[in-house]
This record gives C-alpha cells, sequence and structure tokens, in this order.
C-alpha cells in the first residue's frame, strides 16, 4: 500500500464519526510495533515524529523519513506520517519535502498575535504543498494548553482557525503531556461546547493520562485525531526492564528490544481498537 495523506485519514474518521490514532514513534522499533499493530486489527495510523525525537536523532529528518516512508509503503494498512510539535517552519518545511504529509506548528509558547501569525503563515504555505496543518491554540489562562488545569475558550478557538486557516485544531479540556498514571479528567461538555464552534477535526494531546472509557467519550464527543506517546514508551521499557533483569548477562540489544518492540505492539493495538473503531480503509 502507498503511503496514506493524514488528511484522508482524518477526513474519514471524522466522517464516520470515529478518531484516528496517531502514535508517537522514537526508535525504529516504535514504528514497527505500531504497524504491526495496525495490521494486526485492521486500523489505519498516523505516525508521529516530534520535534524532540528528531532532535534525539540528530535532527537527521531524511533518514528517519526515509524508514518511514518504506514501512508506510510495505504496510497493508494505511499509515500516514506526521511532524509533531514543531516550533520552528524550518523543521515543517523539511518534513514535508521529505514526504510527511502533516505537521504541526506549535507556537503556543507566542503571544496570542505571533501565534497566530507564525500559524496562519505555516498554514499557507503547508495548504501550497498538500499538507494537513495542525496547531495549538497556545496559551490558556495564563498556562500551556497542556497542562492539567489549562480550558480552550470556544469563541478564541473559532477566531483562530477562522484567522489561520488551519485543518486541526489541539485543545485544552483536561489532559496532560507525559503522564504515567492515567488519571486525566476530561471536561467533556466543554470539548462539546468547542466541537460546535470549531469547524475544523480537534486533536487530544496528553491522551496517555487519559482512562479508557473516558477516551472512548471524548472521540464520540468530538475528538478526531488522538495522540498517544508517554503509554507505548511505558511499554517498551517496561519490557526491556523486564528481560534485563530476567538475564543481567545480556548484551545483544536485539534480545531485549524485541520484547520492547512486541509490547509496544500490544499496546499500539489497544489503542488503535479504543480509537478507530471503523473498518480499514
Amino acid at each position: 500500500m502507498t503511503l496514506a495523506a493524514t488528511a484522508d485519514l482524518v477526513g474519514a474518521a471524522r466522517a464516520n464519526g470515529t478518531g484516528v490514532a496517531a502514535l508517537n514513534v522514537i526508535q525504529l522499533e516504535h514504528a514497527q510495533g505500531i504497524v504491526a499493530a495496525a495490521e494486526q486489527v485492521g486500523r489505519p495510523v498516523i505516525l508521529q515524529v516530534s520535534e524532540n525525537a528528531l532532535r534525539y536523532h540528530g535532527g537527521d529528518v531524511a533518514t528517519i523519513a526515509a524508514a518511514l516512508r518504506s514501512l508506510a509503503s510495505r504496510s497493508a494498512a494505511p499509515v500516514a506520517l506526521h511532524l509533531d510539535h514543531a516550533t520552528g517552519f524550518a523543521l515543517c518545511r523539511e518534513a514535508v519535502e521529505e514526504g510527511f504529509g502533516s505537521f504541526m506548528i506549535d507556537a503556543s509558547a507566542e503571544p496570542y498575535d505571533r501565534n497566530l501569525a507564525l500559524t496562519a503563515e505555516a498554514a499557507a504555505w503547508g495548504h501550497e504543498h498538500g499538507a494537513w496543518v495542525e496547531a495549538e491554540l497556545g496559551e490558556v489562562g495564563g498556562k500551556g494548553a497542556h497542562v492539567s488545569g489549562a480550558r480552550t475558550d470556544p469563541a478564541e478557538a473559532a477566531a483562530f482557525v477562522r484567522d489561520t486557516g488551519v485543518d486541526g485544531l489541539a485543545v485544552a479540556i483536561g489532559s496532560s503531556h507525559a503522564m504515567v498514571d492515567r488519571t486525566a479528567t476530561l471536561d467533556l461538555p466543554l470539548l462539546a461546547g468547542i466541537r460546535e464552534a470549531v469547524p475544523v477535526p480537534l486533536v487530544l494531546h496528553g491522551s496517555s493520562g487519559v482512562p479508557d472509557d473516558t477516551i472512548a467519550a471524548a472521540v464520540a464527543a468530538g475528538i478526531t485525531k488522538v495522540n498517544v506517546s508517554t503509554q507505548l514508551n511505558a511499554a517498551m521499557t517496561g519490557a526491556i526492564r523486564e528481560a534485563l533483569a530476567a538475564a543481567p548477562e545480556l548484551v545483544d540489544p536485539r534480545k531485549y528490544l524485541a520484547p520492547g518492540r512486541d509490547a509496544v505492539r500490544e499496546r499500539a493495538a489497544h489503542f488503535l481498537t479504543l480509537i478507530s473503531k471503523g473498518p480499514l480503509t
């Protein structure tokens, strides 16, 4: 199967009233496990690579993109590529040039007017080059948009989307990045209000900290793209720790990375089934 377009996967999920899982990749083993899970459960998936993950790999977008394109092109499941949390426009351009079908421009640390201007510029360029563009509204109530106390204002979100032209918006409704305990409480009535006010697909970041039933309720209430990272990392790390504890003499990384990859596949399969209930497309 050829590389899928993020716009197509998100659009199909929204039309069907379901969600699409966007799962973060750090190591090659993450990507292999995620794609294997998508094939196993018959669901599409978006492979996400964050700016931080690219920095870990020395900023080598071309090599990472080549590996992911190869996996996607040989997969029986639809697989799209997305750049996550890019704070610089140059990185967005490079990712699209290397085959990523979408990117998130994250100017949320900037004042509102600056965020709006940078996001609008990135969205215009992205659309000229066939990319689906996600943004984050920015500081809400004086806090980052993805800490537990932050909330997105529906009217402000609607104006931001109108003035930037973005295709998807990450909203703050109670989730937080990097949570290892799944105890986050989402403001579902607020989500319904945002869904009513905002015409583009909504994105939930920090989903690793959200219980399964709440994720399902959020998708039913209007979330389309669901990002998961920390839960995959926790699964991989836990399996690696178990393998090393069981055989302290291990020095061959294949012997402990393989269980880590299998653990990613299992957790990815769970989230794919939970988030994307529609048929393979």
